[in-house]
């Protein structure tokens, strides 16, 4: 992966409602969510969700599919993906032990 693809993801989740929006989509998964839905649960105007989405996309971390009239956006997982083995791949380099870049266990309720 690039560098500058990373800056540029990087730079895109570096946004509190950028950060909101890549998340709930990483949770909606595969289907994806309407801007609707993310306007409402957000409390986002609809131009600001505009812009946010545009940013996210142009980073290259969302997938726009088109279902009649409506727009469903999902995070793109094997972007999201890359960007993590990127940032992870010299983790367990000069000799340290490879526990320290296991992930950390999910917290369960």
């Amino acid at each position: 992966m690039e560098s500058e693809a990373v800056v540029l993801q990087l730079s895109a989740l570096a946004q509190v409602a950028r950060l909101a929006i890549f998340r709930r989509l990483v949770v909606a998964g595969p289907a994806g969510r309407c801007p609707s839905d993310l306007q409402a649960e957000l409390e986002l105007t609809p131009s600001v969700l505009s812009f946010h989405l545009k940013e996210l996309k142009t980073a290259g971390l969302l997938r726009v599919r088109q279902e009649g009239r409506h727009l469903y956006y999902s995070a793109d997982f094997a972007a999201m993906n890359a960007l993590l083995a990127f940032l992870t791949d010299n983790c367990c380099a000069e000799g340290r032990d490879p526990s320290c870049c296991e992930p950390a266990p999910c917290a369960t309720s």
